[in-house]
């Protein structure tokens, strides 16, 4: 018992906090996916997100973060951690020299997402994993929105994470978070005595490490339909004069990066966003939407159907309203997860039906039959 609570007896299993099989077999699977030594996996994607910023942050010490990312992580950074003396400065962090210039003495972690939440910014992985090198500074990547499509771990980053709620799972039935990385920091995590992961108890079940390692032999079929039906749906959109953000587009200000780091098989990825003018027009056509059964008017992502909501108003409203001004989070915009449809082109006719009827498509955009 002493040897299996230090964690020297391999293959024993005293106590399912710490550990059991499926979730074990569930972390190894997804670290082979991000190519790190190992993985641990949680209850949720914030139970994944929030040990990790702790384990590696004491009182004194700093973050730099994307200023754009999920909005429950923005209020953590925000609003939670500096009750422990733990402060962030957001930065656009598209632009490596203001990345640069906001690192100070204290500071421990530079923090963003591949592709952000919910302007989908891409980060120059690698320029970043630079600069944490040149600072001695740990680069945590959120890579929930680009499973497949892009591979933090092998373009620098220390630590990946995921919401497994999402595209990994791909189901909307289960909760879930994975932090990818060295076995040295998952050990570390996972520490009877000091690991935050461990003593916070954000434990996934067992039950559902099976369900999401079932459904994680499929992400590589799901993901490359998804980023096939997006990459349709926004050049289209963009063609009928829509302001579009996918990162396949090369309207996009960071297309050539995104390209530069992807793994092509599988895409741009499943998130785009359009800008419907005003939140009153967003809100009647995710409504109408939903009416004609194109997808569901809902806050999460990576379902067989496709997902679009108001993120100023939902996901991101954590961001005080003059910060979203500033990001160029607008009121009117939509994102959307785009679902497996299987005759796309007759989903883009329905919606483009429904985006005419409420007025954010002018009359004068010519149907096609």
């Amino acid at each position: 018992m002493f040897d299996t609570f230090e964690g020297n007896a391999d293959g024993c299993y005293l106590y399912s906090r710490h550990s059991t099989p499926s979730n074990l077999y569930l972390g190894e699977a997804l670290a082979a996916m991000e190519g790190t030594e190992t993985a641990n996996v949680a209850a949720s994607g914030m139970g994944a997100i929030t040990p990790v910023l702790f384990q590696l942050c004491e009182a004194g010490d700093h973050i730099v973060s994307s200023r754009t990312i999920y909005g429950g992580t923005y209020a953590f950074l925000k609003n939670f951690t500096p009750r422990f003396n733990i402060q962030t400065t957001f930065v656009d962090i598209t632009k490596l020299d203001v990345v640069e210039a906001a690192i100070t003495e204290n500071t421990k972690v530079l923090y963003c997402e591949s592709v952000s939440n919910p302007l989908l910014e891409v980060a120059d992985i690698k320029g970043l994993s630079v600069l944490a090198k040149k600072h001695n500074l740990k680069l945590v990547v959120d890579n929930t929105f680009s499973p497949l499509s892009v591979s933090p771990a092998k373009l620098g980053a220390d630590i990946v994470i995921h919401s497994l709620t999402k595209f990994i799972n791909g189901s909307s039935d289960t909760v879930g978070g994975v932090v990818c990385g060295t076995q040295e920091f998952i050990d570390q995590l996972r520490n009877v005595n000091d690991g935050a992961s461990m003593l916070l108890g954000s434990t996934m079940d067992s039950l559902r490490a099976s369900s999401i390692l079932k459904n994680l032999r499929t992400l590589h079929i799901r993901m490359k339909q998804h980023s096939y039906n997006a990459a349709f749906l926004a050049n289209k959109f963009e063609a009928d004069g829509l302001k579009t953000v996918y990162p396949g587009l090369e309207s996009h200000p960071s297309h050539p990066l995104f390209k530069s780091m992807m793994n092509p098989e599988y895409g741009y990825g499943g998130m785009l966003t359009i800008d419907a003018g005003s939140l009153e027009k967003a809100n009647e056509l995710m409504e109408l939407m939903q009416h004609k059964n194109l997808g569901y008017l809902a806050v999460s992502l990576g379902f067989y159907k496709t997902l679009f909501s108001a993120p100023g108003s939902s996901t991101s409203s954590e961001i005080p309203e003059d910060e979203q001004l500033e990001m160029g989070l607008s009121d009117g915009l939509i994102r959307f997860s785009i679902g497996l449809d299987n005759n796309i082109e007759r989903t883009y006719q329905v919606m483009k039906e429904c985006m005419l009827e409420v007025g954010v498509l002018s009359d004068d955009v010519v149907l096609i039959n």
